[in-house]
């Protein structure tokens, strides 16, 4: 069987770790469609960084290009032409790894026809004694943007489309005829990749095209000039000639409602048009349950169970409920939606989700993973309506240990639809929402009790919480942005949290006793450099994480020793952390000491900084921050891809294990923790176990490790999305407040000024160092602070401020503040409100 495995070990035994295409096909003993699939997993590979294309027909290990100074990487332009390659660690030889500081610079003549975003190959030129690299591209190995949104303008020469992505630095040509879109045209899948060098594939037009709509659209658009368009790239750039495209969709202008959301959804390209075939599967799924499908499955229809969610939320995939049991236990219920009983394995509605990986959720609208007729209806577990589920029942004792649970399909019928705000009420004490939902008041008040249990349990084996808080756009009755604000986080939100944290840790901790392969949730531990970097920062407050000594290695490069030879003076050394013993009950710890103080904000932001990102693996590794040994996604299948094939590979195990009881009604498994297992994995007890293969299971490893890194990649797809509108909002919202004055917070201090985070808006915008007119600043890297030469005067992290709204930046979204100066005669705050408009001395 053709495997991506079985294509790297073949490679690798090769002399120069590369072969070409013919020769797998020869060597491997491919024949019809066999060669259709190798191709595809070449692709694949490529793409995902395993394999590099050194020319048309030969494949290569990244290490292989090292010889001849060749690195794959990341572009990222800059808008005056330049740009960076961050190189792939797999791409980096040895000796290259200890030469090489920082990315490598390519010079505007050296770019080629390579786009910001494109993974490419490239030549390394030149490596400077301090590290720093310059190269060319020689060509680029997968490209980021088959399509582009931008603004339309008509030329004399031709008619062109400017990018709104400034970092694409390059205006897509528009030729004559190429205007206006075929109406309703698929656009090109957003998670395919072009290998380099391949015109674009051909659009598809799909099959629900209605006669008249392109006069329509023709009429409508008559003048596309400053018009918001999609493009699709039809020639890509040369050195001496720009990009070409054709307008796919005509998305509006650019300050009209919701045409912000769109150019989103298309500069990150998230799939958003659901295929017909997936729309006909969605559509085609019965209703009702049948009713032999409740004969196999535990009857929770009679027990108060609830789903608690936002007050905007449509999709209901958790409910829970805890009651008392003989002896002073608890009985804790989590309910989970199961997906996996209408979305199978290769169907249409499974290659869709697994293409999104996630659904993304931006202030007024949400991209889903799943159609509105699984997200919203059958798969959400609304109230009073009868839902097919995956069950973790546990028995919790009064310190909050998981004494056993079960594992079981089930089916429930949700008491009531609850929101964080009328649960919080209930447990709060008032009497209005105490009288509305009478009959489930003591059901939320053991609620309330056993997650703060869960979570002094969590807190004892040294779990960390930082709560740090995000954005709320609020609109008004008309849509509009009113005002931004922190995000409050009550009991509700919180017993949620701790209700599924305890079941994903159980269906990890089951699977992995199994020796099932599947997947988990991961959180290495920080990086030496990390923790030093932020020691370093923590020190100038009189904080530490208590790690001690670092142990610094100094090194030398061959370079600067030969630079430096006869010349007298010494050569550049490096201090470079060693690996350090580092803990979450540190962090722990230290969030502690620095609850409720002035600094909180700051050190909470910088520790979460110092701290890996999580992400999906085949293999467990831990999660470094729930100081958990073994944690997966369990709990969100509508949404998240990950928690879908979980569910999948429960339900086999389920159907292959489950204990018969009354006949032929699979009850479920139980199971108890193993408590001989050190709870935290990164203490310096903790005994070293030899890693067990997993036996087996309904997804290979491989398929696995394949799910694991696209479902990580669009999620950190989706944050960006997210956090890109937010900022474009943040700053559409702020383009009102030019000249007005507010207090704030710096949260960070750079080479060339300091950001300020407001105190009454969730904004943050720079202080330019150019601006600070009073004095000549500098900045000080020992201490992170800009001093003025002559007064002295500082601006720290940390400090309180007050500036005023200087400028905004439309194309990058970046906000500039200014210090504001009290003027000798300011007029009473009793006359004047606290933000009016002053101009600045």
């Amino acid at each position: 069987m053709l495997s991506d495995s079985t294509i790297l070990k073949h490679i690798t035994r090769q002399p120069k770790r590369s072969a070409g295409f013919k020769q797998l096909v020869r060597e491997l003993g491919l024949h019809g469609d066999a060669r259709g699939e190798l191709d595809t997993r070449l692709q694949k590979l490529v793409a995902t960084g395993e394999l590099i294309q050194v020319n048309s027909d030969l494949y290569a290990l990244p290490q292989l290009a090292t010889d001849k100074n060749l690195v794959v990487g990341r572009l990222t332009m800059h808008r005056d032409g330049f740009g960076f390659v961050i190189p792939d660690a797999n791409s980096l030889s040895p000796s290259l790894k200890s030469r090489l500081v920082g990315d490598i610079f390519i010079a505007p003549h050296a770019i080629g026809n390579a786009m910001h975003g494109d993974r490419v190959l490239v030549d390394i030129t030149a490596v400077r004694p301090d590290g720093r690299a310059e190269g060319r591209i020689v060509r680029p190995v997968v490209r980021a943007h088959p399509t582009v949104v931008g603004i339309f303008h008509y030329g004399s020469r031709h008619n062109s489309v400017k990018p709104i992505d400034s970092k694409i630095t390059m205006d897509i040509v528009i030729p004559a005829g190429a205007e206006i879109p075929d109406v309703r045209v698929a656009p090109p899948s957003s998670g395919a990749v072009n290998p380099a060098g391949e015109k674009p594939a051909p659009r598809k037009k799909s099959v629900d095209r209605v006669l008249g709509d392109e006069a329509a659209l023709r009429e409508e658009w008559d003048d596309l000039e400053g018009v918001v368009v999609d493009v699709e790239i039809t020639e890509w750039p040369t050195p001496s000639q720009n990009p070409k495209g054709r307008v796919i969709e005509i998305l509006g202008r650019q300050d009209d409602f919701g045409v912000d959301v769109e150019i989103t959804i298309r500069k990150f390209h998230l799939p958003h048009h659901f295929p017909a075939a997936t729309l006909k599967e969605a559509q085609n799924i019965p209703a009702l349950i049948p009713a032999q499908e409740l004969r196999h499955r535990r009857d929770f229809r009679a027990l108060p169970i609830v789903t608690i969610d936002g007050e905007t939320a449509r999709d209901f995939d958790d409910a829970v409920t805890v009651r008392h049991l003989d002896g002073g236990n608890f009985e804790l219920q989590v309910h989970i939606a199961d997906v996996a009983q209408y979305v199978t394995p290769e169907s249409a509605l499974d290659q869709e989700a697994r293409l999104r990986g996630t659904s993304v959720y931006f202030p007024d609208r949400a991209v889903p993973m799943l159609p509105l007729e699984l997200s919203t209806d059958i798969c959400s577990l609304r109230p009073h309506l009868d839902r097919l589920v995956l069950s973790c029942v546990m028995q919790i004792d009064p310190r909050g240990e998981i004494l056993s649970y079960e594992l079981c399909e089930g089916v429930i019928r949700s008491a009531e639809r609850m929101t964080y705000t009328a649960v919080n009420a209930v447990v709060e004490g008032d009497a209005a929402a105490r009288q509305k939902y009478a009959a489930l008041v003591p059901t939320f008040e053991l609620m309330r009790d056993l997650a703060l249990i869960l979570n002094r349990k969590r807190q004892r084996r040294g779990s960390i919480d930082f709560d740090l808080p995000e954005p709320v756009i609020e609109f008004d009755e008309f849509g509009l942005m009113k005002s931004i604000s922190r995000s409050e986080r009550n009991i509700a939100h919180r017993l949620i949290e701790e209700f599924m944290l305890s079941a994903n840790e159980c269906v990890a901790q089951y699977l992995e006793s199994k020796r099932i392969a599947s997947l988990y949730r991961v959180h290495e531990k920080p990086d030496a450099k990390r923790v030093y970097d932020f020691e370093v920062i923590a020190a100038t407050f009189g904080y530490s994480l208590g790690v001690g000594p670092l142990p610094i290695h100094r090194v030398q490069f061959k370079t600067d020793r030969r630079a430096a030879r006869g010349t007298g003076k010494q050569a550049r050394t490096i201090e470079v952390p060693k690996d350090v013993h580092i803990t979450p009950r540190m962090y722990q710890k230290l969030a502690a000491k620095i609850a409720g103080k002035p600094e909180e904000r700051i050190l909470s932001y910088l520790m979460l900084r110092s701290l890996k990102q999580a992400r999906y693996s085949e293999e467990n590794l831990g999660h470094f921050a729930l100081a958990a040994t073994s944690y997966t996604h369990f709990t969100s299948p509508i949404r998240r891809y990950p928690d879908l094939i979980v569910h999948r590979i429960l339900k086999d195990v389920l159907h292959r294990s489950a204990e018969r009881r009354d006949g032929d009604v699979p009850v479920g498994v139980f199971a108890e923790p193993d408590g001989s297992a050190d709870p935290s994995p990164w203490s310096k007890r903790r005994e070293q176990r030899e890693s067990l293969e997993p036996l087996g299971g309904p997804i290979s490893t491989e398929e696995l490790h394949e799910i694991a890194e696209e479902s990580s990649q669009s999620e950190r797809r989706a944050d960006e999305a997210e956090r890109d509108l937010m900022e474009g909002k943040k700053a559409k919202f702020m383009q009102d407040r030019i000249g007005e004055d507010f207090d704030g917070l710096i949260t960070s201090v750079t080479k060339f000024g300091f950001f300020v985070e407001l105190t009454d808006l969730f904004v943050e915008g720079l202080v330019p160092l150019n601006t600070l007119t009073d004095d000549f600043y500098t900045y000080h890297e020992n201490t992170r602070q800009i001093v003025g030469q002559r007064s002295r005067k500082t601006y720290s992290l940390g400090q309180r401020i007050r500036v005023l709204v200087d400028r905004i930046d439309p194309v990058e979204n970046k906000i500039q503040f200014a210090i504001f100066e009290e003027t000798p005669t300011r007029p009473s705050s009793k006359l004047f409100s606290r933000k009016s408009k002053r101009k600045r001395r």
